[in-house]
């Protein structure tokens, strides 16, 4: 009796098995099977791409493919005319982040691409149409001053328009403000080698956002000293993003990594 039962048995379980893969396999597998998208990372003024090295080690080691192309800090409409033809180099989907000038570039470059899925604003202005991003950084900003040259060092660049010039932020600008909350040693190493914007650029007007049609996300530095928070959350609000606060300042992609990687790896399972 036992030989007739144990064949019983298995029967039925593997007819309730049968079942059970019907219903969840094809669901998992078309989730799985989808690629991770291809995140691409816009750094900001007074930086560069290795600004994004923590992160880019952490995405990295989830499988994700990551591009940092240059920005080149010029003016705001070639900037984003330089990220929007390296994105259409690329195939799929794409997450687009940007740090602080960054993101009023990314705003403008991923406006009308399909391919991107969504943005992710770290510390970064997401200006609307028509604004420039100085007046965006905040009253209390660090760098909303009565005289510029106390926290900008005025260089002329060849090839320049009448009157614009390159802003390198002064020293103690840059560790005090710019770098709060780097290590100490670190901010120093930093410093010598920023890249700076133009005037032009800071004052230059933005385009149509691309956050009105795409989803986006913000990393929000509560002790930010560039771009204030209370400017943050408003730039965050109106652009619609799903905002969250990390206790950093301006340079949260350096003291804060896996703050920022969460946020972006959010953004990318979004798309899938």
């Amino acid at each position: 009796m036992s030989r007739n039962r144990l064949p019983r048995t298995l029967t039925v379980l593997l007819a309730v098995l049968a079942v059970v893969l019907t219903a969840v396999t094809p669901a998992a597998a078309s989730h799985s099977d989808k690629p991770k998208p291809t995140v691409v990372l816009v750094h900001g003024a007074w930086a560069d791409g290795s600004s994004w090295a923590k992160v880019t080690s952490r995405l990295q080691s989830e499988g994700y493919t990551i591009r940092v192309p240059p920005n080149p800090l010029r003016r705001l409409e070639s900037d984003a005319a330089t990220i929007r033809l390296f994105l259409s180099t690329l195939s799929g989907p794409v997450v687009l982040v940007g740090h602080s000038y960054g993101g009023a570039v990314i705003t403008n470059a991923a406006t009308g691409n399909p391919n991107v899925k969504a943005l992710v604003y770290v510390d970064g202005f997401a200006p609307g149409q028509g604004e420039s991003i100085f007046p965006l950084a905040g009253a209390d900003s660090a760098l909303a001053v009565p005289d510029p040259t106390t926290v900008f060092d005025f260089v002329p660049y060849p090839g320049g328009p009448a009157g614009d010039v390159d802003l390198y932020l002064k020293r103690e600008t840059f560790l005090t403000s710019f770098a709060s909350g780097v290590p100490r040693r670190e901010a120093e190493l930093l410093y010598p080698s920023q890249r700076p914007l133009t005037l032009a650029a800071g004052n230059d007007v933005s385009g149509p956002p691309a956050y009105a049609t795409i989803p986006s996300w913000y990393v929000l530095g509560t002790r930010d000293l560039i771009i204030t928070p209370t400017a943050q959350e408003f730039m965050a609000e109106r652009a619609g993003a799903k905002i969250t606060r990390v206790k950093a300042g301006h340079l949260v992609l350096i003291t804060n990594p896996s703050a920022v990687t969460k946020v972006i790896e959010r953004a990318a399972r979004a798309t899938r």
